[in-house]
């Protein structure tokens, strides 16, 4: 019992300076580990107190801003050589007219724009451009990058699809830019817009900017007469596009051009709304202009107009339309010895139908012309005659033939 009682009052002793002992290290341990950074850094300390991995880690792992600072680099590179290799294929293209002052016959300048080196073949190098560039011009001049200029042959240019093509003397030219696929094109995707705003003043100026849109349809109204004659399929970009740069280049972040610059919409309101023709369909359209100087098209020999330009009373009155029919394109005149003429057409018939499709206006029933048919298709053709529902089938021929 004895025993039993002295070491339990001997235990309770020991108590007595056990916990002030674990309360003091614990207390220690934190001052040094609160003191230690402190005295690494004034280098109180006899041995060198370093973190080998740490250091390691943060040499292999680049900061935040250096990660920015190399990927704009890398960016910046890219397009100054981008810029840089393909500047010399982006020409001036001077429009110029012939105008009698006096009896005398001045040439005067017509406008300026920009085209585009793409081939050049034995002596002679071809340019694209926009056709409202050299429309109407009496003789058209190339401008080259150092700034030299000579006279350009104007091969063929087509209104619809706003193309042209020039060739000039081959010994002009050392660089043809190299052509890309619009087709495969991301929106967002970064692109060059390379031309001359404003004319020759600002020769070569390089705009950056995104694919905007894909696959756009814009109206064109090209006798101005308030009908929309073709609608143009275009890229839309907000690399910024001005007077000046029609014809001149749209490229990829590879220096290929996917785009020929063509127009913008002007307005306060808007911003960043400029449009190029995409090279998958230019591409077809300039070795046409190439080879014949004209885009082989279809030929109907027909003048029409579109049913909704004629007031609605004369649909039932005059034209004896059935209710139910609510578009198409009447016939007003037919071209002698034409495809129209020879399927026994007679003016006021209302085509409804071209083929399996149905064409409520003059822009549909070109449309299907231009881009689903060839020069010596056979295509079924609907239309009314007084009241009634007919079919007969045209076999068309290229058109100016």
């Amino acid at each position: 019992m004895g025993y039993y009682d002295d070491h339990m009052r001997s235990t309770k002793k020991n108590r007595k300076w056990l916990m002030p002992s674990v309360v003091g290290a614990l207390i220690g341990a934190v001052l040094i580990l609160l003191a230690l950074p402190i005295l690494v850094q004034a280098n109180w300390l006899p041995y060198d107190f370093t973190a080998q991995e740490n250091e390691e880690t943060q040499e292999s792992t680049p900061s935040g801003d250096e990660v920015n600072k190399q990927v704009n680099l890398e960016v910046n590179s890219q397009i100054t050589e981008i810029v840089e290799d393909v500047s010399d294929t982006v020409v001036g293209v001077v429009n110029i007219k012939q105008q009698s002052i006096f009896g005398q016959s001045e040439s005067q300048q017509g406008g300026v724009g920009s085209g585009v080196v793409y081939k050049k073949n034995n002596d002679s190098a071809f340019i694209v451009t926009n056709y409202h560039v050299i429309q109407g011009a009496d003789s058209v001049e190339v401008v080259f990058a150092d700034e030299e200029q000579v006279e350009a042959e104007i091969i063929g240019g087509d209104v619809y699809t706003d193309l042209a093509v020039l060739k000039v003397d081959g010994e002009h030219v050392e660089k043809v830019i190299e052509m890309g696929n619009s087709e495969n094109l991301k929106v967002g995707e970064p692109v060059l817009a390379i031309g001359n705003p404003l004319g020759l003043q600002f020769a070569g100026t390089v705009t950056q900017g995104i694919i905007s849109g894909k696959d756009r349809l814009i109206p064109q109204d090209f006798d101005q007469n308030g009908n929309v004659d073709w609608q143009a399929e275009v890229i839309q970009t907000d690399a910024p596009i001005n007077p000046g740069n029609s014809g001149g280049a749209l490229v990829n972040m590879d220096g290929q051009l996917i785009g020929i610059n063509s127009m913008k919409y002007a307005s306060p309101e808007l911003e960043g709304l400029g449009f190029a023709i995409p090279i998958d369909i230019a591409r077809p359209l300039i070795e046409d202009l190439e080879e014949d100087g004209t885009i082989t098209r279809s030929y109907m020999g027909v003048e029409i107009f579109s049913l909704s330009d004629v007031a609605q009373y004369h649909w039932q009155n005059t034209l004896k339309l059935p209710r139910d029919v609510e578009g198409g394109v009447i016939v007003d005149g037919i071209d002698r010895m034409s495809p129209a003429d020879q399927a026994g057409f007679q003016q006021y018939d209302v085509i409804v139908k071209m083929g399996d499709t149905e064409v409520q206006n003059v822009l549909e029933l070109r449309q299907y012309l231009f881009t689903e048919t060839s020069p010596g298709d056979e295509v079924k053709v609907t239309f009314y005659r007084d009241g009634e529902l007919q079919e007969t089938t045209v076999k068309l021929v290229s058109q100016g033939n």
